[in-house]
């Protein structure tokens, strides 16, 4: 049995450089560290001081959680706190979030984790899917809104688009796991959704970020009459905090006046408007 070797803190380095295309001479200047420095670090010929784990894991805009690793791997403690959100110390991040959810309606909004799994809705969004997926099969997806969106059994029929939709999806999923090289559950969930039938035939999708990154058109069949909607993703971010980095919060708007209408008139019979 072969045991899992452990990385040091030079291995972090050299797979963040090289994740960031960068060269140990093109590191060095950005860095203000000497390219003799660096290559010591890499190779394990000299040890890291905290601070300086902290400085090259800023130059080489390592997410939060992976920090923490680098630093463990360098002997250190982890210094960025990743809480749940139902932790009482997250109360007022929680309102806050509630409050953007209950601001944009009467139109859809949600906030998804680093793996796609929904971890606030609002009651417009529940609706729409609801009104795509049934309850039972929306269980087997665990709440994880790219395989609702991308599982054959979800919510593609009902996509007059998907297509192309799912093509932006998949680009943004891949871009994400290139932005976190080895990030295990982002790596599982690409694996799973490219496994799914027709994912393979998908349209080619471009390798440099676009404006179909920033909006993704959404055209969707409902009991109650066709939608158009534009899809957006805004980072909530942190400095300090794993889990409020890794959360994303989604908006849909109507992209004509047929969607704008219906998305208002089910507020108005909805139960959630009393």
């Amino acid at each position: 049995m072969t045991a899992t070797m452990t990385p040091t803190s030079g291995d972090v380095l050299r797979q963040w450089r090289k994740a960031r295309r960068l060269s140990q001479l093109e590191l060095s200047v950005a860095a203000g560290v000497s390219q003799r420095h660096l290559s010591f670090l890499e190779t394990g010929r000299s040890a890291p001081s905290r601070e300086m784990v902290i400085h090259l894991a800023t130059i080489l805009d390592v997410p939060l959680r992976d920090r923490n690793r680098w630093l463990a791997a360098a002997g250190y403690a982890a210094i960025y706190t990743e809480r749940g959100l139902d932790e009482p110390a997250m109360n007022q991040v929680r309102h806050v979030l509630e409050l953007l959810l209950d601001a944009h309606q009467p139109f859809p909004a949600y906030v998804v984790d680093r793996a796609w799994n929904l971890v606030m809705t609002n009651p417009p969004a529940v609706a729409l899917i609801g009104m795509m997926v049934t309850p039972d099969k929306a269980a087997l997806f665990e709440g994880n809104i790219m395989r609702l969106f991308m599982h054959p059994d979800g919510m593609r029929e009902h996509v007059v688009n998907w297509d192309s939709a799912a093509a932006a999806l998949m680009r943004r999923l891949e871009r994400e796991l290139t932005e976190r090289p080895g990030d295990t559950a982002l790596t599982s969930l690409l694996d799973e959704v490219r496994a799914y039938p027709g994912v393979d035939q998908l349209p080619d999708r471009p390798k440099l970020p676009s404006g179909s990154d920033l909006l993704v058109p959404l055209h969707v069949r409902t009991p109650v009459g066709e939608m158009r909607l534009l899809t957006t993703i805004a980072t909530i971010g942190a400095p300090f905090d794993v889990t409020l980095e890794e959360l994303r919060l989604e908006t849909l708007l109507p992209a004509d006046p047929e969607t704008e209408s219906i998305l208002r008139s089910l507020a108005v019979s909805a139960p959630w408007q009393g």
